[in-house]
């Protein structure tokens, strides 16, 4: 009979903190592996930049003045502002 408040104050626990901090971190994840070239993203030192390339799964190249662009670590993009151009269409010949 002791050991049911402690069970039920986890339970608890689990429902208000930790299952909508585990759902934030997935929709952050998928906000970041959304990114593309053309997006206006902030950084979480608050640098606001359009990404130019994606180098790589890990990196993209932001550009946050003209002519001043610098590699970045997708982790550390906190919000993408504006969705950048469309993906460019692949012509049917080059579809296999």
């Amino acid at each position: 009979m002791q050991v049911a408040p402690f069970a039920a104050i986890l339970v608890i626990m689990y429902f208000l903190l930790l299952r909508p901090q585990q759902k934030k971190q997935k929709l952050h994840g998928e906000m970041i592996a959304a990114v593309r070239r053309g997006d206006t993203v902030v950084t979480t030192g608050g640098l606001i930049g359009k990404v130019t390339k994606s180098t790589d799964a890990t990196e993209v190249e932001v550009e946050i003045a003209p002519n001043v662009r610098v590699r970045l670590a997708r982790a550390m993009i906190t919000e993408v502002r504006a969705k950048g151009e469309p993906v460019k269409d692949v012509p049917a010949s080059a579809k296999v």
